[in-house]
């Protein structure tokens, strides 16, 4: 965070709060928080269709005929195999083993278009630029902005607008006109709902928002229901759930590591992660139920029998939808099976809680789109 006199306003920020939004310093910018409060905008996405300003996040070309084996020694995606349109969750990995953030690749034409978290696109970049041979190039598209339009509904709205774009299926992406702005729309999201995230020209970014919010389905949603609705999903968030001392495997993402990289290696930290795939982590990210009502937050800590400290939760909140307190906690890979007890300790208080799978609320992506 920063404060207010270093927050830099997005494109949409005139628009943000001449609908009521109050405004917070976020990752060096000044973004909307919440309009009419945080739990009504988390069940407005959850139940039709919520659209998010995430213009702060980073969005970058890498170019040039060395591109995919250059990001293969940052990430461990397998980008070989990645078709034209396609999108893959991975992670920018530092030498250690540890992660530096996580994005989204996509393979679109002659170059990969990735998206970066807003906090850390600055160190991104120069870590990325700093390890890319000759010849390979990265743009950061300041000029573009982002927008996330989540929920069961995101697709009639945007299906009006952009026709076609009903066909895409999750993690695929596509241009398409939507109104007279083209755009390079993608069926993805941080919310576990079916959406879509939009990237266009800044310029034109009143124009789409005001399009969008025309639709019946559709309000602006705030930060706040961003967080709870990805904790809901069970998807953590960098600089939270993730950071440079947490491993891919001690944060449960075994995942994206994708199975050629896994055999051949070759990313950085792969001796390190590779150990910890074949003999297990020491830690573990899960999900918690909480006891009680009391939301337990981050910072608080995880306890043993005596008192000592064991791990930590990294996020945690009330759920809306489950009207139950529930958080992600780093805890001892021998505590970290569903149905294990821990107690947390917060403020000087002692709660109890089970492991359980996430995510919390199933997720509801549309895998083959919409006939």
């Amino acid at each position: 965070m920063s404060d207010d006199s270093q927050a830099a306003p997005l494109p949409l920020d005139r628009w943000h709060v001449a609908r009521g939004a109050r405004m917070v310093p976020f990752a060096g910018y000044s973004m909307p928080i919440q309009y009419e409060g945080i739990i009504a905008e988390h069940r407005w996405t959850r139940e039709s269709a919520g659209l998010f300003d995430v213009s702060h996040m980073g969005q970058l070309i890498l170019a040039g005929p060395g591109a995919e084996k250059a990001l293969e020694t940052l990430l461990p995606a397998d980008l070989a195999i990645l078709k034209e349109g396609r999108l893959r969750y991975s992670l920018l990995l530092a030498d250690d083993g540890g992660i530096l953030d996580d994005l989204m690749v996509t393979r679109r034409g002659d170059h990969f278009y990735v998206v970066v978290n807003g906090a850390t696109k600055l160190d991104d970049i120069a870590h990325i630029e700093a390890r890319l041979p000759q010849g390979v190039v990265l743009d950061h598209m300041k000029e573009q902005a982002l927008l996330a339009l989540q929920g069961p509904k995101a697709v009639d709205a945007l299906s009006r607008l952009a026709p076609g774009v009903e066909a895409l299926g999750f993690m695929t992406g596509a241009p398409f006109q939507l109104g007279s702005v083209t755009a390079w729309i993608s069926r993805s999201g941080y919310t576990g709902e079916d959406g879509f995230e939009i990237s266009i020209p800044a310029a034109r970014a009143v124009e789409v928002a005001d399009l969008l919010t025309e639709q019946a389905e559709v309000k602006p949603i705030g930060l706040g229901a961003r967080d709870s609705l990805r904790l809901e999903a069970g998807l953590p968030l960098y600089g939270h759930d993730l950071d440079p001392t947490t491993t891919p495997i001690e944060a449960d993402l075994g995942f994206a590591i994708s199975k050629r990289r896994r055999g051949e290696g070759g990313f950085a930290g792969w001796h390190r992660i590779i150990r910890e795939i074949e003999q297990g982590a020491i830690r573990r990210r899960v999900g918690l139920a909480v006891e009680g009502r009391q939301p337990v937050r981050e910072g608080a800590m995880v306890v043993d029998a005596e008192g000592n400290e064991v791990g930590k939760v990294t996020s945690g909140g009330f759920s809306p939808i489950l009207e139950a307190p529930i958080a992600m906690a780093y805890v001892p890979a021998a505590s970290a099976e569903p149905g294990a007890t821990v107690t947390l300790a917060q403020r000087g208080k002692l709660y109890q809680a089970r492991v359980v799978p996430m995510p919390f609320v199933p997720h509801r992506y549309q895998r083959k789109g919409a006939a």
